[in-house]
């Protein structure tokens, strides 16, 4: 039987999408009216995805909170937490949920037939029949409720999604992102915040929520995607049989409006929160941004991506130097987004003033007339279009299987024209297409009409301002007391009561009934073969050589490493800075922006890294190789140009541009800064296992706290460091990149390794000269248990220590700890009680162990949850049906796909590390055959970990201050 023989569906359109080795085939549900895709290839990794149209009428966040609502239980699962019960206990490749600004999706992927088929199950059930209908506390808990613990307390607002939100908008560039939507687009749904303004979520009533669900959640308004190598036909009928068939076509109105174009550009200002601590100047975010037609125009949907490289992302744009050469700002950035009906292009300035507006705008604009005029730099149109074209050919998303990112991109055009579906991706055409524009004036026309003469546009200014979040956070205090006040005392004891009913319902286990009927594979369905290690030692031109011989449709894929081990300890931070230099500031041969052009024009790209293994079997002496790296990948055909160009930037660069040294030091500083508030908990992590781990130090000095610590002073001192920091960044060159340093990591086919011999040896002869022969770096470790303040109004809780150190060694079994703590122990309490956003913990074979939470509004709560785990794991009592459940969800985590380049790093990490197929059977064992008993025996982990009192908070300053005793240090960035 084919898929146009099932009675229940329209069988509508079918197209070869050669560029992705695919079939594509549209279909509606007759009687639902629900839109079905299927994309059919050989992939094993399969994917589904049902995702509704939801556009938000306000701003309280309902479609937000309904994604995490839905998945708290359903009429066949009725489980609190389904979702929970399939990450620990499913081989999934993928299962989430996310909120866009008009739609809500929910994927799942998974290699294993028997779960994809149990992923599919419980998330068609929870979309349709989620138990929001039937248990209120759902709703106060994800979404927000009133905590008032006994009648004398103060009142305050509780909900997960809340919390993240307020973590959300305390990053200056959260706040930038959503008032340029909502500036734009300011008669359509694109005017709210789908993700919720947490002045504006406890406005939402249950019954508003509930009647969202009924509206929206419906298969007419569904979007239901199937990917991979499956029976579709059996997957169809199944969802028609169990699903789909129980609901009558009902129209709903979904659609999202079209924002008509302004007359004339808009301004917004707004403000942003800024630290006490910090100053006003140089703080001011200044962006400039233009709508750009609709995401159903297949040319223009590819062309700003390219224009977005070739003007403003490449090092060297001309959007980027000329605001960088007029001083606006420090950190020139910019963005895309098509991922709306109607796209918006952004030129970003980040650490500008106010006063620096018109000459922003003068700047964009003149740059922009002068391009038109002169005609684009060609060699940069074609670096954009092959970069790009490069990615989608390669299709290497990461961890994220690709289908799943197919999926996502399908909805750009799928979700605004039922009939155009495949338009984005089957992009072979279009990339020919923009080929052929680049001579044609077509780029400059594009410029022309929608940069230069289009006035939907907005000017939108987010200024700093000191001490936001303490006169919101007190406003806030105040409101709530005064609404408290205004309670009779019956009903402040009503707010306690359901305070008391809400933690009890979280409280309240589920029953085996409930939690048996969530399916759970068995550990005979789990293979006990590893992945095998693919190394071959070679010497490639005198060169000790580490090959992987993998399929990779052609691509070589090359790392040169050097060995950092004899730079001392108080130029390790330099050597982060010339890891952020190198590849882009100008070469011998070639102006920075030339440089990446060349590069992206005829390779996949090259990049730097720094990177560090531990020999595992010599842990206690803390024995570990820090490398440089330089890591390219290209077309066997395209490698001699990839190497050429490595060498370039290792011997050719002039470290001696100082005006260009400080504009990278700016932006380095900026960029860290961003990445400490979207990533504080691995910041405070990684902070924390400094005090005592040298490995961890190393990162931190080259890639953490301490690391901008070290560029921040230098930028805010260049004149008097410029010298010392250009001749320690050249000798460093000299020190490192020479062939005696070096080493190489190479993953392609048996065929790949043809001319191999000769570009190595063209490499060698352009490095420097005999290695220094310098003493092994012996880095110092210092505990400081640090409160960093911030004007986030959520925390990042980091608890550390090294459990090898106190005499316990590692077991496979930890990465079943990972689990059980991740989403039980640390779950319940500091996620679903605690109403953080998140909760991480993680121990490795070095024995480095953490707990941390994330946008977390407890810090004092949430050390003291931790302080709980070692009696938690005294007494864990589980059933062997949990046991296997955790063993499972362990296993999805490591058993994950992997492309042909991680494969490649995965060995090669390995070797690295000293880890031979052996020790990962052993795990692999340790694991599939793990115990109750064994868990328990890990309360020794925990006790271990807990008893070095390591701990690092990054969050809001009012409450660091308020629990400062729990630090030994109390700063600011």
């Amino acid at each position: 039987m084919s898929v146009r023989d099932l009675h229940a569906y329209e069988y509508l359109m079918e197209e070869e999408l050669r560029g992705i080795k695919a079939m594509g085939r549209l279909l509606k549900h007759k009687k639902s009216g629900a839109r079905i895709l299927l994309i059919e290839n050989d992939d094993e990794n399969k994917v589904f995805n049902i995702g509704f149209r939801t556009p938000p009428g306000d701003s309280t966040g309902v479609p937000h909170i309904m994604e995490h609502s839905v998945l708290c239980g359903s009429k066949n699962f009725p489980a609190k937490d389904p979702f929970v019960e399939l990450v620990k206990g499913s081989l999934n490749t993928f299962l989430n949920a996310m909120t866009y600004p008009d739609k809500t999706v929910y994927p799942v992927a998974s290699c294993n037939d028997k779960d994809f088929q149990n992923l599919m199950h419980v998330y068609m059930d929870a979309v349709f029949y989620p138990n929001i209908y039937r248990h209120e506390e759902i709703f106060r808990q994800e979404g927000w409720s009133y905590k008032l613990d006994s009648v004398g307390d103060r009142l305050e607002y509780n909900g997960v999604v809340y919390n993240e939100m307020k973590g959300a908008f305390s990053s200056p560039e959260g706040v930038l992102d959503r008032v340029v939507l909502n500036t734009l687009f300011p008669d359509t749904s694109y005017a709210n915040e789908s993700g919720g303004d947490p002045e504006v979520i406890p406005e939402l009533t249950y019954e508003q929520f509930l009647d969202f669900h009924r509206k929206y959640y419906h298969p007419s308004n569904s979007y239901i995607y199937l990917y991979g190598n499956m029976d579709m036909e059996e997957k169809l009928d199944w969802l028609d049989r169990e699903y789909l068939s129980h609901f009558e076509y009902t129209p709903v109105d979904s659609e999202v409006r079209y924002q008509q174009p302004f007359t004339e550009i808009v301004e917004k200002e707004m403000p942003y929160s800024i630290a006490s601590d910090e100053s006003e100047e140089d703080n001011t975010y200044l962006s400039y941004s233009k709508v750009i037609g609709t995401s159903l125009d297949r040319e223009l949907y590819l062309a700003f991506q390219i224009l977005d490289y070739a003007l403003l992302s490449a090092p060297g744009a001309p959007l980027k130097m000329a605001l960088t050469e007029a001083g606006i700002g420090k950190d020139i950035m910019g963005s895309y987004d098509n991922g709306i009906y109607q796209p918006i292009f952004s030129v970003i300035s980040k650490n500008a003033n106010l006063d620096q507006k018109e000459a922003f705008i003068e700047t964009i604009e003149s740059t922009l007339r002068g391009i038109v005029e002169n005609g684009m730099d060609k060699k940069a149109l074609e670096a954009g279009i092959n970069y790009h074209e490069f990615r989608y050919r390669e299709a290497d998303f990461g961890s994220y299987p690709k289908g799943l990112m197919y999926g996502l991109q399908i909805m750009d055009s799928w979700l605004y024209d039922d009939k155009k579906p495949f338009i984005h991706i089957e992009a072979l055409d279009t990339f020919e297409f923009l080929k052929n524009q680049v001579d044609t004036g077509y780029f400059e026309d594009l410029i022309q009409r929608y940069l230069l003469d289009n006035q939907h546009g907005a000017i939108v200014i987010i200024k700093p301002e000191k001490g936001r979040t303490a006169r919101l956070d007190r406003e806030l205090d105040e409101n709530l007391r005064e609404y408290k006040e205004s309670l009779s005392l019956e009903e402040q004891e009503r707010l306690v009561e359901r305070t008391h009913a809400l933690e009890e319902y979280q409280s309240t286990e589920d029953s085996e009934e409930d939690l048996e009927k969530i399916p759970v594979l068995k550990r005979e369905d789990i293979s006990r073969e590893i992945e095998p290690i693919i190394n071959e030692e070679m010497q490639i031109a005198g060169i000790p050589t580490v090959f992987h011989e993998i399929e990779t449709n052609g691509i070589g894929y090359v790392d040169i490493m050097f060995d950092m081990s004899g730079v001392e300890e108080e130029l390790l931070p330099y050597v982060g800075i010339l890891q952020s230099v190198l590849g882009i500031i100008d070469t011998k041969h070639y102006k920075y922006g030339e440089l990446f052009n060349e590069i992206n024009v005829h390779t996949g790209g090259i990049g730097t890294s720094l990177e560090l293994y531990t020999d595992v079997t010599r842990v206690r002496e803390k024995e570990f190789k820090s490398t440089f790296e330089i890591k390219g990948k290209a077309l066997y055909a395209k490698l001699p140009i990839a190497l050429k160009m490595m060498g370039e930037i290792l011997t050719e660069s002039k470290l001696d541009d100082t005006k260009r040294l400080k504009e990278i030091l700016s932006m380095l500083k900026s960029r860290l800064l961003m990445k400490f508030q979207s990533a504080g908990h691995t910041t405070a992590a990684l902070r924390a296992l400094s005090y005592a781990s040298p490995s961890a130090k190393l990162k931190d000095m080259t890639n953490g706290i301490e690391f901008y610590d070290k560029v921040a002073y230098i930028e805010e001192h260049f004149e008097e460091e410029k010298e010392k920091v250009v001749q320690i960044l050249s000798d460093l060159t000299r020190r490192l990149f020479c062939a005696e340093n070096m080493m190489i990591s190479y993953t392609a086919a048996r065929e790949g390794l043809n001319g191999m011999e000769n570009m190595i040896e063209s490499l060698k002869r352009g490095l420097y000269g005999k290695k220094e022969t310098g003493t092994t770096c012996i880095i110092h470790c210092e505990k400081k248990n640090e409160g960093f303040k911030t004007a986030s109004k959520v925390q990042y809780v980091a608890r550390v220590g090294n459990f090898i150190d106190q005499g316990v060694a590692y077991s496979g079994a930890l990465q079943i700890l990972k689990v059980i703590m991740s989403y039980e122990y640390l779950w319940q309490n500091i996620r679903v009680k605690g109403g953080a956003y998140g909760c991480m913990s993680s121990f490795n074979r070095i024995g480095d162990g953490y707990f941390v939470s994330y946008r977390d509004p407890n810090l004092r709560r949430t050390v003291e949850v931790y302080e709980g785990v070692v009696e938690y794991l005294e007494n864990f009592t589980v059933s062997e049906r949990d046991m296997t459940k955790y063993i499972i969800g362990t296993m999805s985590n490591i058993d994950q796909p992997m492309t042909p380049s991680a494969k490649g790093d995965r060995s090669m990490n390995l070797y690295m590390n000293k880890v031979d197929e052996d020790m990962i059977r052993k795990e692999r064992m340790e694991i599939l055959e793990a115990g109750q008993d064994d868990i328990r025996r890990l309360a020794k982990v925990a006790q271990a970990v807990l008893k070095a009192d390591q701990i690092c908070v990054i969050g809001s300053e009012e409450k660091i201050e308020e629990d400062k005793d729990l630090f030994m240090k109390v700063t600011g960035f």
